[in-house]
């Protein structure tokens, strides 16, 4: 059984969301699928939308008689999250990269993927420092981090207590270099990796030093 079957929120949520990744479904049919009442489907499909989980699709008519029926699916964004298949297939090509390019071929390609990254970001319209600083944790936790902010003599440290990255990492610690560069752009800074490698789960740390 999938992770999400029995993890968001229980396995009635799981099992709505199974069907309506086969295809688009209304509450009545759900409830016909599931062997439960509409109202209490209707609970989960609301509860789901509200999580960014499921959508609206469409309305259907059925003939002039009656009210039309909306139809659900699985939102567009959602399919990712539901995925298992990211961080092995992320370690497999971390891994076969490394096999087949140089070092520095190596550093230059996760430099550019984490420039892009913070290009896809938007601008965060943040001047400030310290703002900056903090926007830049922000983006790591929406990606999947737990990070402090701690202050330094010269700057910031930005410490994590897990990685977002942690199976590709383990594959290549280059990898790294790739949330580096994140950081750097996010905040306009010298940044300086120096990420706990050393455990079972690589631990993120980054040091932000105000450019000169």
């Amino acid at each position: 059984m999938r992770w999400w079957e029995t993890s968001i929120g229980g396995a009635a949520r799981g099992r709505i969301i199974a069907l309506l990744r086969r295809g688009e479904r209304t509450v009545d049919e759900l409830a016909s699928e599931l062997g439960v009442t509409d109202n209490a489907v209707r609970a989960h499909v609301e509860l789901l939308e509200r999580e960014g989980i499921v959508t609206q699709a469409r309305v259907r008519r059925d003939g002039a008689v009656g009210k039309p029926a909306t139809l659900y699916t699985i939102a567009p964004d959602a399919n990712g999250t539901l995925s298992a298949a990211y961080a092995p297939v992320l370690a497999a090509l971390a891994s076969t990269l490394r096999e087949r390019m140089s070092r520095r071929e190596l550093d230059a390609l996760y430099r550019e993927t984490g420039r892009r990254l913070a290009a896809s970001q938007g601008e965060s319209g943040a001047r400030g420092f310290e703002t900056r600083v903090r926007s830049a944790a922000a983006l790591l936790e929406g990606l999947g981090a737990e990070v402090d902010v701690a202050r330094a003599d010269d700057g910031f440290t930005l410490q994590g207590h897990a990685c977002p990255l942690s199976a590709a990492v383990r594959a290549d610690p280059s990898v790294c270099q790739a949330i580096r560069e994140l950081v750097a752009q996010v905040t306009g800074e010298s940044v300086r990796e120096c990420c706990d490698r050393g455990g079972a789960s690589p631990k993120c740390r980054l040091e932000i030093r105000r450019s000169a």
